[in-house]
């Protein structure tokens, strides 16, 4: 049995009061409980596998510590979820599949793609030889008459304009 198995039992109502308090801290409609902070402090601790503590006051400041760190993590996350952190990225590249289903994306990009060939006709090009048609740098660099430099350069440009134009 580790030490912090063996002082968490001990030390549970201090834990819940050091939990308690530093829910205190933080907004009213905060989604962790203070039981729940205290088994997350705990599993972070028991994840410690040299554990040594001078005393109860160096237990419990290491177990505030955790309980802080908890907190950062969710409020992290929360931060995440509130900037769209949930959505699956889209990315313009070779091995993209185009699923069944996203029809709506694929009309989407094709809107763009046309906006696209009206200001940089070549940038289009790159993009349709490259992404739909699955092309290397050096076939779509063929395909263009230009030079597989000159593709790559023109890739990360489009894809630059295509994730600013797309992205919600």
């Amino acid at each position: 049995m580790t030490l912090v198995e063996q002082l968490t039992p001990v030390l549970y109502d201090e834990l819940r009061r050091v939990a308690h308090l530093q829910l205190r801290r933080e907004r009213p409609d905060h989604t962790l409980g203070t039981t729940a902070l205290v088994h997350e402090a705990y599993l972070k601790l028991a994840d410690q596998t040299r554990a040594s503590f001078a005393d109860r006051a160096h237990f419990l400041a290491t177990a505030a510590v955790a309980m802080r760190r908890v907190l950062v993590d969710h409020a992290r996350t929360r931060s995440r979820e509130k900037r769209g952190g949930e959505r699956v990225p889209v990315t313009f590249d070779e091995e993209l599949a185009l699923a069944g289903d996203s029809c709506d994306g694929l009309l989407e990009l094709d809107d763009a793609l046309d906006r696209l060939a009206a200001i940089a006709p070549r940038l289009a090009r790159v993009v349709e030889c490259r992404f739909f048609g699955g092309l290397s740098d050096e076939e779509t660099a063929d395909a263009l008459g230009t030079t597989a430099r000159t593709v790559r350069r023109d890739w990360v440009k489009a894809r630059g304009w295509l994730y600013q134009t797309l992205r919600p």
